[in-house]
């Protein structure tokens, strides 16, 4: 039986056909102002003010059409049907207005967001009333601007100017959830671990850390347990690991954490 399209796959296709500003209904007015002023944040009263930018950023990331055309289009759209004033076609007040976004607005609108959606978990969905939340890495690239590349270095390898810059995420999801619950973002040198320890203040006494063999520190592990936090994680290649025969099969060798014919709590 041929499967059917991802949920989010359906939710980015919804979104895409909408009129105007999707996001408005997802992420409230009143949640843009609050991390606005939490991080220091004072604009005036326009057309293209933090909160619609902000909407209109989120809808122009997940639209097939990246324009900066398409995005106007579609906060005239909004406007339009708020019977407010609309602007001209011109995008070069939207994207003016979009540049002056701070970073850590995003980061404090992710926070927020993974909060509120952490808060309405219902007990069913932990594992065995844990919050289970994994880890992982990436490399991103970005413009090929002169501070992009002073903050994040493009590869040693490449001559200089022709190559762009490199940075290195790490990223923590709630299972329960699937929301991102941390994120931080530094050059594409520093190893997976470094950038797990930078994420341990995104995890609480009781979490289980998922991770795979880039994160297995006996150091690191040993300081999760100090607080609190169990963790999961295939030994790392270069550690080497005698089995114990002596113990029953269930014990000598790691179980999948899925759904269970026993329990089904367990996700």
């Amino acid at each position: 039986m041929a499967k059917g399209p991802h949920p989010t796959q359906v939710l980015i296709q919804q979104f895409n056909i909408g009129i105007g500003l999707p996001f408005q209904g997802l992420l409230k007015k009143e949640i843009i102002e609050d991390s606005l002023k939490e991080i220091g944040v004072k604009y005036k009263s326009r057309i293209y003010n933090p909160i619609v930018i902000v909407w209109s950023f989120l809808s122009q990331v997940l639209d097939p059409d990246h324009s900066c055309q398409n995005a106007v289009s579609k906060i005239i759209s909004y406007l339009a049907s708020e019977g407010l004033e609309t602007p001209s076609e011109n995008t070069s007040a939207y994207c003016q207005a979009r540049k002056k976004l701070p970073e850590k607005l995003f980061k404090k609108l992710l926070e927020t967001s993974a909060n509120h959606n952490e808060k309405k978990v219902d007990k069913k969905h932990l594992w065995h009333g844990r919050c289970v939340k994994s880890i992982d890495g990436s490399t991103v690239s970005m413009p090929d601007t002169l501070k992009n590349q002073e903050a994040y270095p493009q590869h040693g390898s490449q001559k200089k100017g022709c190559g762009f810059p490199l940075a290195k995420i790490g990223v923590l999801f709630s299972y329960a959830t699937g929301s991102v619950v941390g994120i931080v973002i530094d050059i594409f040198k520093i190893h997976d671990i470094k950038l797990a320890r930078k994420l341990t203040d995104y995890l609480d006494p009781g979490d289980i850390l998922l991770g795979d063999r880039a994160f297995c520190s006996y150091i690191d592990i040993y300081f999760w347990k100090k607080k609190g936090i169990d963790s999961v994680m295939r030994l790392h290649q270069g550690r080497l690991q005698k089995e114990k025969k002596s113990a029953p099969p269930a014990l000598r060798f790691p179980q999948r954490i899925g759904r269970s014919k026993q329990d089904p709590n367990i996700q």
